[in-house]
């Protein structure tokens, strides 16, 4: 009758890796997009994303360093698929850009399975200067960037041109999906992009 207590004290520093294995960093990066969805940046703390993971503490520095560098790491996996959105200025003309943007970046936002954690992202940068920060520098090296160098005009103005773009995007999604305004948030997705659309291709390409 007694042994069933030790054992389960004696489980319990197995479950806590002190070592990395080949599927460590995934088991952080998974534990660190739910901390910060359910706690936001502020709260969540290295310590509180190793107990998620079942790790010990040494190993989430060991391979992220801070709580700001696990954060851009989460981002990035997160937000994968809007990182992909160059293609969408790549393929096909320029005039048309605005439409396979707006489809594209609305597609994620749509989809459950992506808009999960990119709420979780948007919520602790737009709460938290830290994260915000690392937010902007992720997005502005990884996307606007890359878009920019597709527009043939000047960098300066190519790289505006892709922020207002941007802004539309962004300030659009968090109204639908994080703000949740009316009418916005129940208009019909299709009806929304068309309208959107001609806006983000002026922004781009237009005079």
């Amino acid at each position: 009758m007694t042994e069933p207590g030790p054992a389960r004290r004696r489980g319990r520093p197995s479950r806590t890796r002190t070592e990395g294995g080949p599927d460590t960093r995934q088991l952080i990066l998974a534990a660190a997009r739910e901390e910060f969805a359910e706690r936001g940046f502020e709260k969540t703390s290295v310590r509180g994303i190793a107990k998620a993971a079942g790790v010990d503490p040494a190993l989430v520095h060991h391979y992220f360093g801070t709580k700001e560098q696990v954060f851009a790491a989460s981002i990035e996996m997160a937000f994968a698929p809007a990182l992909q959105a160059p293609a969408a200025v790549e393929d096909g003309p320029l005039d048309a850009v605005g439409e396979r943007l707006t489809r594209f970046i609305f597609g994620i936002w749509e989809n459950p399975a992506t808009r999960a954690p990119l709420l979780a992202i948007v919520r602790s940068a737009v709460n938290n200067d830290t994260a915000a920060a690392v937010f902007r520098r992720l997005i502005a090296a990884q996307l606007f960037s890359r878009l920019a160098r597709r527009l043939d005009v000047p960098e300066q103005e190519a790289e505006l041109r892709v922020s207002l773009a941007a802004a539309q995007l962004v300030g659009t999604a968090l109204l639908r999906y994080v703000i949740k305004a009316e009418p916005l948030a129940s208009a019909d997705a299709e009806d929304v992009i068309s309208r959107l659309a001609p806006v983000v291709q002026r922004h781009l390409t237009g005079p």
